[in-house]
């Protein structure tokens, strides 16, 4: 059995259908359904078992489990503007220490969910510590973890991977809310009031200039199931493209693909501005000095980890994200 927490979100909900592309279906999905909707998540997904985190983590204390093949563990509060450290560090960290302390007392693998949101401002997006600046709680819960995994390197009894997402855009991230991806929040804007709102120039950016890296879902489940098909690799990873992205490519690629649907040429940037299908606002004042203007994840340490298969990049993943939504209905 294999064990994929935060089964019924964004990433978690894609792993356990990779799984079931593979032909696996004997997964343990552990989630919090208490706002339900998550569960259409899993209505197409081929799964043993549904268990509630809590109920989860009472278990795993009292070391109730047998025959676990490995822990994909998605489950965190990813609200980056969330600010009851408490909580965050209670629903994060303690929650992964607690995991990675069973899965290494039972030789089991384990592969957990870091973030990009360690790094902070940046500028270098590399796996080091010197490197790690986290702007919020939510990427000091992340960064936290990730230092006990690095004191436990040299002593590991079974393998650990932190892989650290970075922006996430795809299918089943609906239930996100304000933390969905720009990509959908953009779908969503065009389709309901015929244009999309960017953020205006900040930080040195010009209008919806700010440069995130953006990877598309599939992308992430195809570098989780390499890494659970080489056990013998541990470690933290970014997973990203490589590639920064303005936020206007996003949003170009959004409108030009739905206008496609319907037999609409595709326009440039500054065409789609002169005639406001997109639109900027003013960059937020409760966000200066708290976001990330600019990221792109250094591919160094997962590519020598023998991960080598190409990445999206935002014209090719969105679009295709846009023409799955349709087809499913869901836009």
């Amino acid at each position: 059995m294999i064990i994929v927490t935060g089964g019924a979100g964004f990433i978690g909900s894609n792993l356990v259908r990779g799984l079931n592309k593979r032909g696996y279906d004997d997964i343990l999905v552990v989630d919090d359904l208490t706002q339900g909707d998550k569960f259409l998540n899993l209505v197409d997904g081929k799964i043993a078992d549904y268990m509630h985190k809590d109920d989860f983590r009472q278990r795993l204390q009292q070391g109730q489990f047998d025959n676990i093949e490995a822990v994909l563990h998605q489950g965190a509060c990813s609200d980056t503007t969330e600010r009851d450290g408490r909580y965050m560090l209670d629903n994060n960290y303690r929650v992964t220490l607690e995991i990675f302390q069973y899965c290494q007392a039972a030789r089991v693998p384990l592969l957990y969910a870091s973030s990009a949101a360690v790094y902070g401002a940046g500028p270098v997006y590399a796996e080091d510590l010197i490197y790690e600046s986290p702007l919020n709680v939510y990427g000091y819960s992340k960064f936290l973890f990730d230092q006990v995994l690095r004191r436990h390197l040299d002593d590991l009894n079974a393998p650990v991977v932190g892989l650290r997402y970075f922006n996430v855009y795809g299918p089943n991230e609906q239930h996100k809310g304000r933390m969905a991806s720009v990509a959908f929040h953009n779908m969503n804007q065009f389709q309901a009031e015929g244009h999309v709102r960017l953020f205006g120039g900040w930080d040195g950016y010009a209008n919806g200039g700010q440069m995130r890296d953006f990877i598309h879902i599939d992308d992430v489940v195809n570098v989780n199931l390499h890494f659970l098909d080489h056990p013998e690799t541990s470690g933290i990873f970014n997973c990203g493209t490589g590639r920064a992205q303005p936020f206007n490519d996003v949003a170009s690629t959004v409108v030009n693909t739905l206008r496609a649907r319907t037999g609409q040429p595709a326009l440039p940037l500054a065409d789609l501005v002169q005639q406001k299908l997109i639109r900027y606002i003013p960059f937020p004042d409760d966000l200066k000095g708290r976001y990330q203007s600019h990221t792109e994840a250094d591919l160094t340490q997962l590519r020598a980890a023998g991960f080598e298969q190409p990445l999206r990049d935002v014209q090719t993943g969105v679009a295709e994200y846009v023409n799955t939504l349709i087809e499913r209905g869901r836009l």
